[in-house]
């Protein structure tokens, strides 16, 4: 009984925890002192330190030696890597869907589409309830895109991807105005520009557009642009005053077609 109680504390722990990693409540590089966590969060020594080995095995949490644990940071080598990782995961995945998914696919694809088309970006309305509302539909879009698709593993690698592609989205929604609260805001128009591009409705309706229409080759193409677009606003938000030589989408494609 006493085992049941412990693992339940746990796993709320746990849960707890991670969504606040994941919606950068606990920001990324933020220390994670035990004695802070148990009074914001009601839970003991125990059932904390085990959930923190978790999410450090998920790599949302880094264990410091001598120094504890803090929120993984993010960083543009780390965005890059997840990039490649979700076209050599998520590309086959689309195709596939699309060759696959009949009447029921179109209708879940259509419906996701709308109910992403009646939220307010970032820009629009920087609130916690509207970034979580557009996160939410964001994410019901592109696993509808997907829904047809039939390989557990690849889904369940995707579903890995998008967690911490997520926290580097909410981040990157939030620190341009943190940066220009703190005084620093050189680039600022440009990285909400950037942002408000990235969340616009359009690209996304033309990925639904062309899934529709199974045309393949445009499904392909208008994904690769869609994965670089947090690139670019990664390029804005974070490497305003150092470089910017990456391209968007043009330096993922042509990886994309060297691999």
């Amino acid at each position: 009984m006493q085992d049941d109680e412990h693992s339940t504390k746990t796993e709320a722990a746990y849960r707890l925890l991670r969504r606040d990693i994941l919606t950068t409540r606990l920001m990324p590089g933020a220390p994670l002192k035990l004695s802070a966590l148990r009074t914001a969060y009601g839970v003991g020594w125990t059932p904390l330190r085990e959930a923190l080995s978790r999410l450090e095995a998920e790599r949302l949490v880094t264990a410091i030696s001598n120094r504890g644990f803090t929120v993984a940071s993010v960083s543009r080598q780390e965005l890059e890597d997840l990039a490649r990782a979700r076209m050599v995961v998520e590309l086959p995945l689309l195709l596939e869907s699309i060759e696959k998914g009949g009447s029921d696919w179109e209708e879940a694809v259509v419906t996701a589409h709308y109910r992403l088309s009646r939220c307010k970006t970032a820009v629009e309305d920087p609130s916690d309830a509207s970034v979580d509302d557009w996160d939410e539909k964001h994410e019901a879009f592109h696993s509808a895109l997907l829904s047809a698709a039939t390989s557990n593993w690849l889904l369940r690698f995707r579903s890995t991807i998008s967690d911490q592609l997520r926290r580097h989205h909410r981040f990157l929604g939030l620190a341009p105005t943190l940066r220009a609260a703190e005084g620093q805001k050189q680039g600022y128009e440009e990285a909400m520009a950037a942002l408000g591009e990235a969340q616009s409705i359009g690209p996304h309706t033309a990925l639904m557009e062309a899934a529709l229409d199974r045309d393949l080759d445009k499904a392909k193409a208008l994904m690769i642009d869609h994965i670089g677009y947090t690139l670019h606003v990664y390029v804005h938000t974070e490497d305003y005053s150092g470089n910017k030589h990456a391209a968007r989408a043009g330096s993922l494609r042509s990886k994309s077609a060297a691999e």
